[in-house]
């Protein structure tokens, strides 16, 4: 059997420790079981110390950079793999949990773990710990699917709208660029992007971007928040303009 070298420190803190003991107590063939463990280690190790013989050490970065999303592909086409063989081997039973636990890794494919739980954390008003997760994904591109992307610079958007608008807009406008899955989470951002908008003064942008946020908004989820914006435009269009330097009539 190959010995692997792996800080407990990684492994405490990964969710494949949650599967690998699962599996421990549920599949008894030690064969398979070998194999779907050593793939369901690769993301941890190949990530922290890599392989003990010198030859197979690994570049952390490059891993990073390289599979971050992959490697759940990867994970899902071996434990499908491993479901068919225990189908061939009239294991029905196995089969059907192990077809189950693929469906995890292609789940978590499409929608990022990291995310989720950014957005949990969001949802709390907890923006440090949604900055906390959102910091793990050091590479958008390779680790995220392209909606997803999206998400990541609306999140980023959401955190820095109070302190930086010039960082909110680029993230919002990017964000959209993308794509969102849900029109709520698209209304938001452009609600966001008309109020950036109205205060650098740009009023048609503005009306228009808000326009179309509540087209979005199809349940009526920001009506009040809009409503707001609505009357602050107004306030804003109604207050006299100011003249500086101009000289008086005689």
């Amino acid at each position: 059997m190959i010995s692997f070298y792996c800080p407990e420190k990684y492994l405490s803190e990964s969710w494949a420790q949650i599967y690998e003991q699962f599996l421990i107590t549920q599949i008894p063939n030690p064969i398979y079981l070998q194999l779907f463990l050593l793939t369901l280690r690769l993301e941890k190790i190949s990530g922290s110390a890599g392989l003990q013989h010198p030859s197979f050490r690994l570049d952390r970065d490059k891993i990073n950079k390289m599979y971050n999303k992959n490697i759940k592909l990867i994970l899902f086409a071996a434990i499908l793999g491993l479901a068919v063989w225990q189908f061939i081997e009239r294991e029905i039973g196995n089969g059907i949990m192990l077809v189950l636990l693929s469906a995890i890794f292609i789940l978590l494919y499409f929608k990022n773990e990291i995310i989720i739980l950014a957005f949990l954390r969001l949802r709390k008003q907890d923006f440090d710990g949604a900055k906390k997760w959102l910091d793990k994904i050091k590479n958008p591109k390779a680790a995220l699917v392209k909606k997803q992307q999206g998400y990541y610079n609306y999140l980023n958007g959401l955190m820095v709208s109070q302190t930086n608008m010039n960082l909110a807009e680029k993230y919002f406008k990017k964000a959209i660029a993308l794509g969102l899955s849900m029109d709520t989470d698209l209304a938001m951002a452009k609600m966001n992007l008309a109020g950036i908008a109205m205060s650098k003064n740009r009023k048609r942008e503005a009306q228009n971007l808000l326009r179309e946020a509540k087209k979005l908004d199809k349940h009526n989820m920001l009506d009040e928040q809009m409503k707001m914006m609505k009357t602050q435009m107004k306030k804003a269009a109604n207050m006299p303009k100011q003249h500086y330097g101009q000289p008086g009539r005689r």
